[in-house]
């Protein structure tokens, strides 16, 4: 714990920073570091440490414990902060009162382990949602023995060694008097019972390993980091008990011509000299069509556009956020002859001169016109 960095450092925000800006800072973090767009070495592990903080910084009962204890956890106890190893407290207890203590039942049923997907979908599959299927690789009981372990038409004998407690009691005499220790069963390992006849399909375990392919509904609006719990999905329980859960973490791709900021969509859009200057009325892609936009004259490069409702479905209710259309000039590359004289008269006008240079820019134009393809 010692060398990890304080959330709040991590996200670079102060203690009293509002849910808000705690929201705002991790997407913008998140953005930066994604290894789908970040190919640097360390741009995944600084991914997952911004997630990790604002897992506990969003969350108001993680934040107040982490306000007040910092990385150590609580519920450690004393072993945790001090470094001393109280695991054995129980049987100090025993020794001192008898015991008394509540011993779990070896052969209970038992719940089974969750499990964690994760599931990379397009930008617009997150935008509008899909159905998809996958395979899970899972344990699950045995059907030939219906986990018992035991092959069919015999069943496991209760250890003659702990009479089926799974627990063994080691006893010392010390100079405070008598010490009970106890400890798994050596002979059965602790489950308190004897396979005699092991089934031919588990050997013995219970369970199995198998594929199993789930359908999942991925609802429009879904971000990046976000986790759909699949109840029952993970692993299978052990003696009856109940299966665990499937959690399924969401990646998403970038788009090369918008950029999603929570439910509002963002796009860079190039305007000539000419259409800023005067005035136009222009196209505009959009996740589900192409709309126009009217362009003031006299706009200057770096203005927003707001288009209300073309951004993305609101995942806990209802409506849809916006799109924000950024406007940036982009000059010609490709002059005539006649043109330069024209734009030379222009900055003669003006009364500016200038020191002509040549230079390129096509990026933005190649990226809308992919945007206008759908791609």
């Amino acid at each position: 714990m010692a060398n990890k960095r304080d959330f709040y450092d991590v996200l670079g925000v102060g203690k009293d920073a509002s849910a808000e800006d705690i929201k705002k800072s991790y997407r913008k973090l998140a953005r930066q570091y994604h290894p789908d767009v970040n190919k640097a070495d360390d741009a995944e592990t600084k991914f997952k440490e911004v997630k990790e903080a604002y897992d506990v910084l969003s969350d108001d009962g993680k934040r107040s414990t982490y306000d007040q204890y910092g990385h150590v956890d609580p519920n450690q106890g004393m072993g945790g902060a001090g470094g001393a190893d109280f695991g054995g407290m129980g049987d100090i207890f025993d020794m001192f009162f008898g015991g008394g203590g509540g011993r779990r039942d070896p052969n209970a049923p038992q719940r089974g382990n969750d499990l964690q997907y994760t599931m990379t979908v397009e930008f617009k599959e997150a935008v509008f949602g899909k159905e998809a299927e996958i395979t899970i690789p899972r344990t699950e009981s045995c059907d030939h023995c219906h986990g018992s372990g035991a092959k069919p038409g015999t069943k496991p004998d209760t250890c003659s060694t702990c009479r089926g407690s799974g627990q063994q009691e080691v006893v010392q005499n010390t100079p405070f008097g008598r010490m009970v220790n106890r400890r798994a069963c050596t002979n059965c390992s602790g489950t308190g019972r004897i396979i005699r006849e092991k089934c031919g399909t588990c050997h013995g375990a219970g369970k199995v390993k198998k594929q199993r392919r789930i359908k999942i509904n991925i609802p429009a609006g879904v971000d990046d980091g976000a986790q759909i719990r699949m109840s029952g999905e993970g692993e299978g329980g052990l003696r009856g008990g109940p299966a665990g859960d499937l959690y399924i973490v969401i990646r998403v791709k970038s788009h090369e011509f918008f950029e999603r900021e929570g439910d509002d969509i963002y796009c860079e859009v190039p305007l000539t000299f000419v259409q800023a200057a005067l005035g136009d009325e222009i196209e505009i892609p959009t996740l589900t069509e192409k709309v126009k936009l009217k362009i003031p004259a006299g706009t200057q490069t770096g203005t927003y556009f707001r288009l209300k409702g073309k951004g993305v479905p609101k995942l806990r209710g209802y409506g849809t956020g916006d799109q924000h259309v950024k406007v940036t000039i982009v000059t010609p590359t490709s002059l005539n002859d006649e043109q330069k004289d024209l734009l030379r008269q222009f900055a003669g006008l003006s009364g500016e001169s200038t020191n002509e240079q040549n230079d390129h820019h096509e990026s933005i134009f190649d990226k809308m016109k992919k945007a206008f393809r759908g791609e």
